[in-house]
């Protein structure tokens, strides 16, 4: 018996019933239904069904267009190659995220052409906010390996002409599975360098700012140059860490990133190269698992100028990612790591998704991605999690 694999593709104004009348018919005749997809942008339907007809099946398209005609829809139908139908590898597909605050036709033309050139297929595109198109994600897929770190750098470049962000990650299981997040503290999860305000405490700012920005830079040993930080604070009375702490803003968008992640299940540190004095109230405040830091040491309710305790420096906040993952029996696949600095790129680096944010130009060329002057639970969106979803969680 001969077959036809035939593509039926439907459009016009949504209402209840489209797809159930049209499968009524598929059904009554013992059609075999390969693939179906289906989706409403702005009230206009759009329905692509794949189906295996026989030869003796010459009254299914007929009855479908009468039907489609009668209920006012489009349908048109081609009959198709059925090797063209192929169970892609997961090995090969990905998932594009653009962030910006419009997404152009310029934008979505310069990107397409970009993955063309790497030979880089779209599947299918995304919307992923509410109104006015800025977040969209785009699943593609290669036949074959693609240069990975040379399409992420023509990708970064982008991002930096169009002042957009944009992601490129394995598209599979674990993208959505996260089920652990550890954030930074300083400039990551709050809007300040905690050790400089203190140094404007202690009048020694313009020393301790110095020593900082190389440090975040990479330019000098982190432990040396927290060493070298805290003994300028000696002597600073134990009120103005508090002081310091009442003028914590915590990033746009960090709050509701907690709130939603607990909702899910994610167990959340926050690891931070600064002090236990600030992670541990802001554990507290915020509900968080862990919170891990440097022990700046206080005696008689002065800073002494020194630290106990092991440093937490770049490969100390890595390994306490793993050992949090290990202790909730977690996979790194299923971790994210946030951060802004040198000294979070190994935690990045070893998370199943490393995300820079507002970082250094290094940091973003490591990174699985990087968000730039967004809100902070604009990382809902690498998960492929749209705005509605997240927004309307309620605790």
């Amino acid at each position: 018996m001969f077959k036809n694999t035939v593509l039926l593709s439907i459009t016009g104004k949504d209402q209840p019933g489209i797809t159930s009348t049209l499968t009524k018919i598929l059904a009554e005749n013992n059609t075999k239904i390969i693939d179906i997809e289906q989706v409403v942008i702005h009230d206009i339907l759009s329905l692509s069904i794949i189906i295996e007809l026989n030869d003796t099946d010459n009254n299914v398209l007929k009855d479908l267009l009468f039907k489609a005609k009668e209920i006012g829809i489009n349908l048109d139908f081609q009959v198709i190659n059925e090797t063209l139908i192929i169970n892609r590898s997961s090995r090969y597909t990905y998932a594009v995220t653009c962030l910006g605050e419009e997404i152009s036709a310029e934008i979505i033309l310069n990107l397409s052409t970009t993955l063309a050139k790497f030979n880089v297929n779209i599947e299918r595109i995304k919307k992923l906010n509410e109104g006015i198109i800025n977040c969209f994600e785009l699943i593609v897929y290669a036949t074959e390996d693609i240069d990975i770190k040379g399409l992420k750098t023509v990708l970064l470049s982008m991002g930096k002409k169009y002042k957009i962000d944009i992601a490129f990650q394995k598209e599979n299981l674990y993208r959505k599975s996260k089920r652990l997040l550890v954030l930074d503290m300083d400039m990551t999860l709050i809007q300040m360098e905690v050790i400089d305000q203190l140094a404007i405490m202690a009048g020694v700012e313009e020393k301790v700012v110095k020593i900082t920005e190389k440090a975040m830079n990479g330019e000098i040993d982190f432990n040396t140059a927290l060493i070298e930080r805290v003994s300028l604070l000696k002597g600073l009375p134990e009120s103005a860490l508090e002081e310091v702490y009442k003028k914590i803003i915590f990033t746009e968008g960090a709050e509701d990133l907690i709130r939603v992640s607990k909702h899910l299940g994610y167990k959340i540190a926050v690891i931070s190269g600064g002090f236990t004095y600030f992670t541990n109230k802001i554990k507290d405040h915020l509900n968080l698992d862990y919170a891990y830091a440097n022990n700046l040491e206080i005696i008689d309710g002065k800073v002494t100028g020194h630290v106990t305790g092991n440093i937490v420096n770049a490969q100390r906040k890595a390994d306490l990612l793993e050992e949090i993952a290990k202790k909730e029996n977690i996979s790194l696949d299923q971790t994210i790591a946030v951060g802004d600095g040198a000294n979070d790129l190994p935690m990045i680096e070893k998370a199943g998704l490393g995300v820079a944010f507002n970082a250094k130009q290094k940091l973003k060329e490591i990174a699985d991605s990087h968000l730039s002057s967004r809100p902070l639970n604009s990382i809902f969106y690498l998960l492929g999690i749209n705005e509605k979803d997240f927004l309307n969680i309620n605790i």
